[in-house]
């Protein structure tokens, strides 16, 4: 088994002490570096403290050693594009709560969205709908029908979208269930 610790560290951009302070309870960066270099075993309890501080599913902390997967080789800075010093694996940024992922295809380009995309979307209940303001959200209507657009407005439990694409009109929708919060974008070149 591959340890990915430390390569899914650096996507997320924290250092050994901010993955040590997230931990429940916390430990150490000395702590971290050995369990991400393999100087220390990695038990299923540590496994799932150090998945929670980087808001990660604990299977993707190990990978076996004869699995493919893509690698991240250059990074497009201002300058343009830039070789990293090692690649990285890409780690799918889907972690604990993926249970409240939903996805919503697109058929017609509308907005910025294009025929072919996949919108993938985090369901949020009405206690958190204040904190999907100004982003594209998914809302379920009477009837089994959706509504998809900019949250532009809330009002206690009614919320006011406007769809993407030119002309088009507010839709206002009374006492959703759940909101689906865009939250990733899957594109096919």
């Amino acid at each position: 088994m591959i340890n990915r610790i430390r390569d899914i560290r650096r996507q997320k951009g924290l250092t050994l002490a901010d993955v040590a302070a997230r931990c429940a309870p916390p430990t150490t960066a000395q702590t971290i570096g050995r369990l991400e270099t393999g100087m220390r075993s990695l038990s299923l309890g540590w496994m799932n403290r150090i998945a929670a501080a980087l808001d990660v599913d604990p299977q993707l902390l190990v990978k076996a050693e004869v699995e493919s997967e893509p690698q991240i080789i250059a990074r497009l800075a201002a300058t343009g594009a830039e070789a990293l010093t090692k690649p990285m694996s890409a780690v799918f940024p889907v972690g604990p709560g993926s249970a409240q992922l939903v996805v919503m295809t697109v058929e017609a380009s509308a907005g910025e969205y294009r025929a072919g995309d996949q919108v993938w979307l985090r369901q949020v209940g009405p206690d958190d709908f204040g904190r999907a303001l100004n982003r594209d959200v998914l809302a379920p209507r009477p009837g089994g029908r959706f509504a998809f657009g900019r949250m532009i407005d809330r009002d206690g439990d009614r919320v006011a979208l406007l769809p993407p694409g030119v002309g088009q009109r507010q839709v206002v929708i009374d006492h959703p269930a759940w909101i689906g919060v865009a939250e990733l974008l899957v594109r096919s070149l």
